[in-house]
Order: C-alpha cells, then sequence, then structure tokens
C-alpha cells in the first residue's frame, strides 16, 4: 500500500516489520526495516517493537491454545 492515509509512513514500515516477523518472511524483515531506518526508526524502536511482536504472538497462540472465550465487554 504505497498511497496516502491517516497512519505515519514510519508507523506503516513498523507494522510491515512486525508481520514479516510474524510470517517469518527473511526478505520483508529486511526491506522494511531498512525503510523504517530511513524513516526515522531508532534501535530503541525497533526493540520495542520486537518485544511487542513477539508477546503479542506467545499471548495470542496461549488465548488460541486454551480457547478462551471472548469477554463480552469486546
Amino acid at each position: 500500500m504505497t498511497s496516502p492515509g491517516e497512519l505515519d509512513p514510519l508507523v506503516r514500515e513498523l507494522i510491515y516489520i512486525a508481520v514479516s516477523v510474524t510470517n517469518g518472511c527473511e526478505y520483508c524483515i529486511a526491506s522494511h526495516t531498512a525503510a523504517a531506518s530511513a524513516k526515522g526508526m531508532s534501535e530503541t524502536m525497533f526493540g520495542e517493537l520486537m518485544v511487542i511482536a513477539v508477546t503479542a504472538n506467545m499471548t495470542n497462540c496461549l488465548a488460541n491454545g486454551y480457547r478462551i472465550p471472548i469477554d463480552e465487554k469486546f
């Protein structure tokens, strides 16, 4: 997606990185990490992104494995 939108270009690249890490696509991880760095991503931001992506994957797997029902408030 290259058209303008509500999300800032750096945020778009961060999302691409997180999804690429989740899917294990080395090419996409490399290309979007380079693009995000060019748009201002710091090493600290990259580290925080990795923690969030890995934590989300882990909790998603646990919730799916335990078949936790969706809370009515959601």
